[in-house]
């Protein structure tokens, strides 16, 4: 007699492993480069690069979901799920927007990706964030920016140690830990994109091209107190508290569905007696 199943995350394969690292190097040089660049290029380096970096995050996105159905991850059943979430995250994100950085729809990141596992957070994380710039109209030269961010997020919280053991409380607690963390974590590579377009205002937290790399990190720090602060802190203590109370509810709804699906199962086939 076997026991019932387990929820298990989709799983992750080498190819897409390689798909998700070559993402993350993208996307690292497209937040760091101006830091590292000369004074004569690096001031006007995010406003151009965002139509090149949307254009490369797609064909990376469509890699990554090619390389998870390659490697047995992904089938019609786990696109679905993603369509599912993504559209639920996409309408949760106006409900807060704009108001003290309150934002629901990084808690539900927060549970998929632990449930689902990395790769299929990353994935969920970025089309969630493009899907919800078009339903509130916030397409701009951010948003490639926002949608890597988003994915590292979500794919973070895949990245958890126990996935395959639910363990209570202390599941849910360290799911809140993570999500206040990586919320600010979030605020503070998106000011990292916007802090090195916004003109210099002689106020000693602007962004000075060709400067040393550790006189501009401390103006950085200095604008991250300065700015988005408060912001940050509204996100994450939102995120901790929905993923407190909230989550045992959702956990167990994802991890049903997912048990269902049978994500890890694998066709076998048995010849027919004559």
């Amino acid at each position: 007699m076997t026991g019932p199943r387990r929820a298990r995350p989709v799983r992750l394969g080498p190819r897409a492993v390689v798909a998700l690292v070559l993402v993350g190097a993208v996307g690292l040089m497209a937040f760091g480069w101006p830091l590292l660049a000369s004074g004569t290029s690096a001031g006007v380096a995010h406003p151009q690069d965002a139509p090149w970096l949307f254009a490369v995050l797609l064909v990376l996105l469509v890699g990554v979901a090619v390389a998870t159905v390659a490697d047995g991850g992904l089938d019609a059943k786990a696109v679905a799920m993603l369509g599912v979430l993504a559209a639920v995250g996409a309408a949760l994100r106006p409900l807060g927007a704009g108001t003290a950085g309150l934002e629901p729809m990084f808690f539900l990141m927060v549970l998929s990706g632990r449930v689902l596992g990395p790769g299929f957070g990353f994935v969920l994380g970025s089309v969630t964030m493009f899907a919800s710039a078009l339903l509130t109209g916030g397409v701009g030269p951010w948003m490639p920016f926002q949608m890597l961010s988003m994915g590292w997020f979500a794919m973070g919280a895949g990245l958890l140690p126990g996935a395959g053991r639910p363990r209570g409380r202390a599941e849910l607690l360290m799911l809140a830990a993570y999500g206040f963390v990586a919320a600010f974590a979030y605020g503070t590579i998106m000011n990292l994109y916007g802090w090195t377009i916004v003109p210099g205002q002689a106020s000693g937290i602007s962004f000075v091209p060709g400067d040393p790399l550790h006189e501009n990190l401390v103006r950085f720090l200095a604008y991250c107190l300065a700015t988005s602060l408060g912001w940050d802190l509204g996100r994450a203590v939102l995120t901790a508290v929905l993923t407190l109370t909230i989550g045992p509810t959702l956990l167990k709804a994802l991890r049903r569905a997912t048990r269902r699906a049978a994500f890890d199962a694998r066709p076998a086939f048995e010849s027919a007696d004559r």
